[in-house]
């Protein structure tokens, strides 16, 4: 008897979220249109889809992480904000969140997902922005290939190294503050290591995007970089080491703005976002490592890796161990 009352509550509560659903959807159809704030790249497919299954036109406005606080909260305190929905990395929605910014939603397509991955219920988390170390598979002999974040200081990897640059480049200098609290043992192992990768002269870049441009031409061998790459670089020659320590990311999250022209739009674009076909895509189509449950990028071996979020460091931790950092790898 007990199994037929659950399975029919169960039953009942499907067909709730049904017609909830269905009535959200045709709210955003007489809406109109869903405008996307992002900081990510490649997801024109997703708005496409979206744009195609539901009949609500989506947006697609690009801002980079640098400057998504500064436009999102000048548009907002000046009652201009067009985004019905921002997404971006977990810091820039806290902090938009302070602001009023962002409104409560918990979208049922978020079910499946991690605990964890809930933030509160204003931000959802769907994905990690992974950091690895990819290198040129034509180059680097598979006994060379390391196996721990310490081999990068030994002295073959001496001027064969690219990386973002650790006094600006705010994940990388949160990627580093990963490996002190979740990798090494003691502070002084970190230290150690950060001397050890300084003493082999990398090559710094602006941000991640430019990392993997010297290891598919053979300039460098290895880059402090994303496994995604390795997608959306193919055929590049590029590969990615398969530690034995976890991989390492900042959060990616996604949410409903508090004044969004258009809330039913946002709240149905959430829900599309967060379903296993959009977070397919952004899997097999970016190499973005998401947290839908069982699907993972064409990657091989990816699915086996440990893959953790760290965690946020505020601005003044960012300005601190940037200016640290910029003293230890001699930045100019």
């Amino acid at each position: 008897m007990k199994k037929l009352l659950l399975a029919l509550f169960v039953l009942c509560a499907a067909v709730q979220a049904q017609a909830q659903d269905k009535a959200l959807l045709e709210r955003a159809k007489a809406e109109g249109k869903a405008s996307f704030y992002a900081n990510i790249t490649a997801v024109e497919p997703i708005i496409k889809a979206f744009t195609e299954d539901t009949g609500v036109k989506a947006e697609y406005t690009r801002i980079s992480t640098s400057k998504f606080v500064a436009t999102a909260i000048t548009e907002f305190e000046a009652g201009k904000l067009m985004a019905d929905v921002v997404q971006a990395p977990l810091p820039v929605l806290e902090l938009l969140k302070e602001k009023g910014v962002l409104a409560s939603y918990r979208s049922p397509a978020a079910a499946g997902y991690p605990d964890w991955a809930s933030k509160d219920d204003k931000i959802q988390l769907f994905g990690i922005e992974y950091v690895g170390l990819i290198y040129n598979k034509e180059k680097v002999k598979p006994g060379d290939v390391p196996t721990r974040y310490e081999d990068l200081t030994l002295p073959k990897w001496k001027n064969q190294i690219v990386m973002a640059n650790p006094a600006n480049h705010a994940t990388t200098i949160s990627w580093l503050i990963g490996l002190k609290e979740n990798v090494f043992k003691s502070e002084a192992d970190w230290r150690k290591f950060l001397q050890g990768l300084a003493a082999n002269k990398p090559m710094f870049v602006s941000s991640f995007g430019p990392t993997p441009a010297p290891v598919e031409s053979g300039e460098k061998l290895i880059a402090i970089s994303m496994p995604k790459y390795i997608v959306t670089k193919a055929p590049a020659p590029l590969d990615w080491a398969r530690l034995s320590q976890p991989l390492m990311g900042t959060p990616r999250a996604i949410a409903v703005t508090s004044k969004a022209p258009h809330p039913a739009a946002a709240r149905a674009f959430v829900d599309y976002w967060l379903s296993k076909k959009s977070m397919d895509m952004l899997a097999k189509d970016v190499g973005e490592y998401v947290l839908a449950p069982g699907v993972f990028p064409p990657i091989d071996g990816i699915s086996k890796a440990k893959v953790i979020a760290i965690r946020e460091l505020s601005d003044e931790e960012i300005q601190k161990w940037g200016a640290e950092f910029k003293k230890i790898f001699d930045v100019k």
